[in-house]
């Protein structure tokens, strides 16, 4: 059985959290059987919520429900990623832009301290915490634009794309190399130059989906076929 660390929130909305983490983090593997009864143990909740969560899940494209055969985490699709990849990129590329020419000093402190703790995870070879950050780092650029709904768009388009690049987390020198992308960003965002952070942006996304591309083929058995 798995052991899942509970998100905070309403009964609902907190196994719909939990779950979707899991599977975002691939705690939950694409394609993997997931069996409710071993959900109700470990988060210590009835079949309702586990059902409603799933409910959602499906929606979202994350697991398949399939009648009297079960519920599986969804297999990776690389059109889907592509699409994704493609959407987020055109919505950071115009928000970076924006905030190249209007960031605040008080959002400049705390994209550093971001950087700052990136860097610890780094030294610390510490991938997971990194790749917080690194979702954090991103959230706080969209969010920083004062569009409420922006981060909701790209992280919709990104899901895939996010469950996928945890297979390059443990890929050597790639942390490092990413922590060396987002200082770039920073650093045109704090000389407020909004064309070198664009570019910077572009890059790190374009170096992105040169690491999710050959997955399909070190990885056949999350893929679709």
């Amino acid at each position: 059985m798995k052991t899942i660390e509970p998100s905070l929130g309403s009964l609902t909305q907190r196994t719909y959290s939990t779950l979707r983490d899991a599977i975002i983090n691939l705690q939950f593997k694409p394609g993997e059987l997931i069996r409710k009864s071993e959900l109700c143990a470990s988060l210590g909740v009835s079949r309702s919520p586990i059902s409603e969560a799933i409910s959602r899940l499906a929606q979202e494209g994350l697991v398949e429900v399939f009648p009297q055969a079960g519920t599986y985490v969804a297999r990776f699709s690389m059109d889907e990623i592509r699409e994704g990849a493609f959407i987020r990129e055109a919505l950071e590329l115009a928000a970076i832009e924006r905030l190249g020419r209007q960031i605040s000093q008080e959002q400049i402190v705390l994209l550093r301290r971001n950087i700052r703790i990136q860097e610890a995870f780094v030294a610390d070879e510490d991938f997971q915490g990194f790749y917080g950050l690194d979702r954090e780092f991103h959230q706080m650029l969209l969010a920083f634009t004062g569009f409420k709904k922006l981060t909701w768009f790209a992280e919709t388009a990104w899901v895939n794309v996010d469950r996928a690049r945890q297979l390059v987390l443990p890929v050597p020198g790639r942390v490092a190399e990413t922590l060396t992308e987002h200082q770039a960003i920073f650093q045109a965002l704090q000389r407020r130059n909004p064309a070198a952070a664009r570019a910077a942006m572009q890059e790190h996304l374009g170096r992105l989906m040169s690491f999710l591309t050959p997955l399909e083929k070190e990885h056949p058995e999350f893929f679709l076929e």
